[in-house]
């Protein structure tokens, strides 16, 4: 897996909830380019719990929604926005684990409307909550507008595993 250019880094203003690696209050997620897919290791922290050393639902979504926008971003060299997210909760997420994986994926394409699969998985390597996302992409010349130029992967090939064990475990 390679890492992905986040294109907005350096941006004045920039400060998405999901991605924005100086937001302060946000997930700050970092993606991987693996085959077909777009991956994403996360930590869970308990400031993101809903019940006791549980990870919020709404979290969860959020993390979903993200990793399909950057399907998106990397597979379609465009931009869009979610018009239909459908999620499942299939195991509670702990707040405890010290990562969760998720997983993203085209499914379908129609012209400019995509349907991306993405799955989250705990420490185990257990299923815990998958989406269906449907998003509407914009035109190149659009998505120009909204600052975004490409997306493209950078340093060495590394295993999950391997990113896994650069995890900042404070």
């Amino acid at each position: 897996m390679r890492k992905l250019t986040n294109p907005w880094e350096s941006l004045s203003g920039y400060n998405c909830f999901g991605c924005a690696p100086h937001n302060g209050a946000g997930v700050k997620m970092e993606f991987y380019e693996d085959g077909d897919e777009i991956v994403s290791v996360w930590q869970p922290k308990s400031q993101f719990q809903g019940w006791l050393n549980t990870l919020h639902g709404g979290i969860q979504s959020v993390l979903l929604d993200e990793i399909c926008a950057w399907v998106v971003l990397c597979k379609l060299q465009t931009t869009g926005v979610t018009s239909k997210m459908e999620t499942r909760f299939r195991k509670a997420v702990s707040t405890t684990d010290t990562y969760v994986v998720l997983r993203a994926s085209i499914e379908e394409q129609k012209r400019n409307i995509i349907t991306i699969k993405g799955t989250l998985y705990n420490e185990q390597g257990e299923l815990c909550t998958e989406a269906v996302c449907t998003y509407f992409t914009f035109s190149k010349e659009k998505a120009e507008e909204m600052n975004f130029k490409t997306c493209v992967t950078k340093g060495e090939d590394k295993t999950l595993d391997e990113i896994i064990q650069t995890l900042d475990r404070s």
